[in-house]
C-alpha cells in the first residue's frame, strides 16, 4: 500500500523550519556578566520583543537592567566589548506620548518607579504609542517599537550581600558559577549561592551565609582545606601537620563545630543569666537577687528580706530576683522612707491645710478668717475697727468683711470700717460692739433667746438658765416683781413738793395749836386758874383736869 506524502507544512514543521519558524529557545547562561557588590548584571545575545525579553530576565531570578547612574553605564560598556546592536533596557512608555521635557521623557522602570540621577537619550521628538528603549555601544538611549525584536537584552539581579573572590594561590585556578547562569574566573564579587570549583585540590565551595552572619566560603564538610587557598577557610589560624590541615583560634576564643569558624566558649552555653569568658573555658553568674543553683547554669531567687535584716523601713517583701519596700496603712512611701499620709492631699480646704493627729485642719491667709458656716472656706476678717480694704488690681473693685463699711481714706486709700451695731438697739438690754459683730447680755433674771432677745428665766428653767450678765453660781433672791427704775425729778416737781410739805407742817400746827388752847381753857361757872409753881401761897386750888404745870409735857 502506497504511503501518501505528508503535508509540506507539516514536513517543515518537524524540521524546525514551519512556515514563520519558531524562535530559537532563549539562552539559560549570559553571554557575559558582571558583579558589583550588591547587583550583578549579564548580557544575552538573542533578538527577542521586549515582553519576552524581560519575561526571560525574569526566570532568571532578575529584571531587565535599569541604569540609573554612570557605575551601571560602565557596566554596560564592559558587558558590550564594544560588539554592534541594540539591546533592550527595562523602560517602557508609561504614557499615550513621550514627553521630551522629562527627564525620563515620561517612560518608566519595569520596576514600577521613575527614580534616576542619569539618562542619555538620543535626539528624538514626540513619538505616540507603545514604545520601549535599547542601548547600544554609544551607549545612547533611543525609542523604538516593543513589538520589533532588538539583538538582545541586558538583565539585572539583585542580592543583599555578596562574598568577594578567593585570593589567587599559585597553582590553584578558580571557576566560578553564578545562581543565574554565569560562568567563569574573572567575576569581582560573587552573589549567594555561588559555587567556586578549585579541580586542581578536588574542591568546591559555596557563598552562604553563616550563623553569625555575614557570607562567606565554605563547604558542608567540616575542618580546613589547603591553607594556600583562603587561609584553609580558618577564622583564626591554619596550620598544617604533615599534610592534614588544621584550624586554630586565639585565646578567649574556641573553635567552632564547623571546624574552621572561631567563637566565644560562652557562645550556646546553658547560663541562665550571665556567661563569663574564663580562658578557653566559661563560668556562669547570676544577677544580683539571685544564687547559682546546684547544677551549675540556673538561677534561683533570694529571699533578700529574710537575708538582710531590717532592709526596708517598715514592711519588706520579696520579689523575683529582688524586694519592694512598703509602709504601714496610714504611711507612704516619699523618696525611700515612710511618712504620715497627709491628710490635706484631699482635704477641700480654701487656702491653706494643716494636719493634726484627728485629720486636718482647714485655715487662711492674713485678713481672711475661716467660715464659722463652712469649715473649708475663708471669709474676709478684720478683729479692729477698721482695716485696708481688699481691692482688686485688675477690676478695681473693693471687698470688706461682713459687718464693716467700704470708705475713702485720704491717708490709707480704701479702708472698711466696723459698724457699731450698738447704736442701733439691736439689744435689749445690755450690747457689746466688737469687730464686725456685736453681743448682747441680759439682764439678772433674764437670758438670750437668741442673738438680740431676752426672756424671762421661769422655774421650768431650771438652776442651768441664767442671764447671760453673770454665770452660774450663788444668787441673791429675786423679787416677784421688779422695782420701777430711778428717774430724776423736774424742778417744777421738786417745788411742788416743797410747798406741799410746808403746807402740811402748817396745818399740822395750826391743828396742835387748837387743841392746846381748847384744853388749858377754865370752865365758865367756875373762877379757878391755875397756878404755877411760882405762887408764893399754896393750897387746894380747882383744876381742870389734863391741867399741867409749865414743868410738865403734854
Amino acid at each position: 500500500m502506497r504511503r501518501l506524502p505528508l503535508p509540506l507544512p507539516l514536513l517543515l514543521a518537524g524540521l524546525g523550519l514551519g512556515l514563520g519558524g519558531e524562535s530559537e529557545p532563549v539562552p539559560t547562561a549570559p553571554s557575559g556578566a558582571q558583579c558589583l557588590e550588591h547587583d550583578c548584571f549579564g548580557i544575552f545575545w538573542a533578538p527577542r520583543p521586549f515582553a519576552e525579553a524581560s519575561a526571560a530576565c525574569e526566570r532568571g531570578g532578575g529584571h531587565l537592567m535599569t541604569v540609573r547612574s554612570t557605575v551601571a553605564e560602565d557596566a554596560i560598556a564592559v558587558l558590550l566589548q564594544n560588539r554592534s546592536g541594540r539591546l533592550w533596557l527595562g523602560l517602557r512608555l508609561s504614557l499615550p506620548c513621550t514627553d521630551p521635557a522629562q527627564r525620563l521623557r515620561g517612560f518608566q522602570w519595569v520596576t514600577g518607579d521613575r527614580r534616576t540621577d542619569y539618562s542619555n537619550w538620543a535626539p528624538s521628538g514626540q513619538q505616540c504609542g507603545e514604545r520601549c528603549v535599547t542601548v547600544s555601544r554609544e551607549l545612547r538611549w533611543e525609542e523604538g517599537s516593543c513589538e520589533a525584536p532588538a539583538d538582545g537584552f541586558l538583565c539585572e539581579y539583585n542580592y543583599g550581600g555578596s562574598c568577594s573572590r578567593l585570593p589567587p594561590a599559585e597553582g590553584l585556578p578558580v571557576t566560578y558559577a553564578t545562581p543565574f547562569g554565569a560562568r567563569g574566573g574573572d567575576f569581582l564579587a560573587l552573589p549567594p549561592r555561588s559555587t567556586a570549583v578549585i579541580p586542581a585540590v578536588g574542591l568546591e565551595l559555596r557563598c552562604d551565609e553563616e550563623d553569625g552572619g555575614g557570607l562567606r566560603w565554605g563547604r558542608a564538610a567540616p575542618g580546613a582545606w589547603p591553607c594556600r587557598l583562603a587561609n584553609g577557610g580558618c577564622e583564626g589560624t591554619c596550620g598544617e601537620e604533615g599534610s592534614q590541615p588544621r584550624c586554630s583560634c586565639p585565646d578567649g576564643k574556641v573553635l567552632g563545630a564547623d571546624g574552621r569558624s572561631c567563637g566565644s566558649p560562652c557562645a550556646g552555653a546553658p547560663c541562665q543569666h550571665h556567661c563569663v569568658v574564663a580562658g578557653n573555658t566559661f563560668v556562669c553568674m547570676c544577677e544580683p537577687g539571685y544564687r547559682l543553683a546546684d547544677d551549675g547554669s540556673s538561677c534561683e531567687d533570694d529571699d533578700d528580706c529574710a537575708v538582710v535584716p531590717r532592709l526596708c523601713e517598715q514592711v519588706c517583701v520579696n520579689t523575683e530576683g529582688g524586694f519592694e519596700c512598703h509602709c504601714h496603712r496610714g504611711y507612704e512611701m516619699v523618696e525611700g522612707r515612710c511618712r504620715p499620709v497627709s491628710h490635706c492631699y484631699e482635704a477641700p480646704c480654701e487656702q491653706q491645710c494643716e494636719d493634726v493627729p484627728e485629720g486636718y485642719r482647714c485655715g487662711c491667709f492674713l485678713g481672711y478668717a475661716v467660715d464659722p458656716e463652712a469649715p473649708d472656706r475663708c471669709v474676709l476678717h478684720c478683729n479692729r475697727s477698721q482695716c485696708p480694704a481688699q481691692c482688686d488690681t485688675h477690676t478695681l473693685s473693693c471687698e470688706c468683711p461682713e459687718g464693716f463699711l467700704l470708705d475713702g481714706d485720704a491717708d490709707s486709700g480704701q479702708v472698711c470700717v466696723d459698724i457699731d451695731e450698738c447704736d442701733m438697739n439691736y439689744c435689749p438690754h445690755n450690747c457689746t460692739n466688737r469687730p464686725g459683730s456685736y453681743e448682747c447680755r441680759c439682764h439678772a433674771g433674764y437670758r438670750l433667746l437668741d442673738q438680740n432677745n431676752c426672756v424671762k428665766i421661769t422655774e421650768e428653767d431650771g438652776e442651768g438658765a441664767y442671764s447671760g450678765d453673770f454665770g452660774p453660781g450663788p444668787q441673791t433672791p429675786i423679787p416677784s416683781q421688779t422695782p420701777p427704775k430711778a428717774e430724776h425729778l423736774h424742778p417744777c416737781a421738786l417745788v411742788g413738793i416743797a410747798v406741799g410739805v410746808f403746807s402740811a407742817a402748817m396745818v399740822l400746827l395750826a391743828v396742835g395749836y387748837h387743841l392746846v388752847k381748847k384744853r388749858c381753857r377754865p370752865p365758865a361757872t367756875m373762877n379757878y386758874k391755875c397756878s404755877g409753881p411760882h405762887e408764893k401761897e399754896m393750897g387746894l386750888q380747882p383744876v381742870a383736869l389734863g391741867c399741867a404745870t409749865s414743868s410738865q409735857k403734854l
